[in-house]
């Protein structure tokens, strides 16, 4: 009874610990300091969601383990006057079972929600509302606007002579614009090396393989600019591989469209430039005739 009427006691304090703490938390707390905001995408949020699931698990284990061994640490000590070793154990059953159960439960259980919200994630658009084509090239990119047959080409971060702290003029990054609130297919190739497209606020990023064709289908559900990078080191100026991703209404990405087209970049940018020809079966016959 008196150990019951301790553990009250002791979960009364912890309780209203954690009550006072959680209430503290900003937003950014927690979603676990993930760079976005929840509903940026269809998919920010399942993957803020396993995130901290997944966090909350970790640290219930960690303090309990470390309980646990602070406990025994107390408990067992050696007393004032003690010699010898105490009795010792060749092995506990129960316990044995429970570290071995509790271990392959989380990891199966961590396995299944990934696999989970990767499927998901992942799940084709049998009708995209809008098609892109990112080319990844020494350091930039090139946007392809498949439906409407136009182009953006980008060029490599340029160093801003008047900051001393090296930033990148911002109005020669690359920019691609999606609208918000559309299916969006977009299909990565490589012209060169392995890069990475990563869409910081996206929370997710697929690299990018030369003589392969990788996808991402995303829904953009609010409007802004968002930063990104390329995720894979390739080559000296890999820093600068940078882009912005500009989510706007359709009316604004209809006029962007035209903006393209009044420019002259009607088409679209193909394999044709790619820096590794001599791929299998990129541009070579199998044979010479005589």
């Amino acid at each position: 009874m008196r150990s019951n009427r301790r553990l009250r006691w002791a979960a009364i304090p912890i309780a209203a610990l954690l009550s006072v703490v959680l209430a503290g938390c900003t937003q950014e707390q927690l979603q676990g300091w993930l760079p976005t905001e929840p509903g940026t995408t269809n998919n920010v949020d399942r993957v803020i969601g396993l995130w901290v699931t997944s966090w909350i698990v970790l640290l219930v284990v960690g303090v309990l383990t470390w309980g646990l061994t602070i406990w025994a640490i107390v408990v067992y000590r050696r007393r004032k006057g003690q010699t010898g070793l105490p009795v010792q154990l060749r092995y506990n059953m129960p316990i044995e079972i429970f570290y071995t159960i509790v271990p392959l439960i989380l990891v199966l259980g961590f396995f299944a929600f990934t696999a989970r919200d990767q499927s998901a994630i992942e799940a084709k658009y049998d009708s995209p509302d809008v098609k892109i084509q990112v080319f990844g090239k020494q350091w930039a990119w090139d946007f392809n606007y498949v439906d409407e047959n136009v182009y953006s080409p980008g060029v490599q971060g340029q160093e801003n002579p008047d900051d001393a702290n090296g930033s990148l003029v911002e109005s020669e990054i690359p920019v691609l614009y999606l609208p918000v609130g559309k299916k969006v297919e977009i299909e990565l190739q490589s012209r060169d090396v392995i890069h990475s497209f990563w869409v910081i606020d996206f929370l997710y990023k697929k690299d990018m393989l030369p003589g392969k064709t990788n996808y991402m289908y995303v829904t953009p559900e609010r409007e802004g600019t968002f930063s990104g990078k390329c995720a894979e080191l390739c080559g000296e100026y890999h820093s600068m591989m940078l882009f912005n991703v500009k989510v706007v209404s359709q009316q604004e990405y209809d006029d962007y469209i035209q903006s393209l087209k009044d420019a002259g970049q009607e088409g679209q940018l193909g394999p044709e430039y790619n820096r590794n020809q001599n791929l299998p079966g990129i541009g070579t016959p199998a044979h010479e005739e005589e």
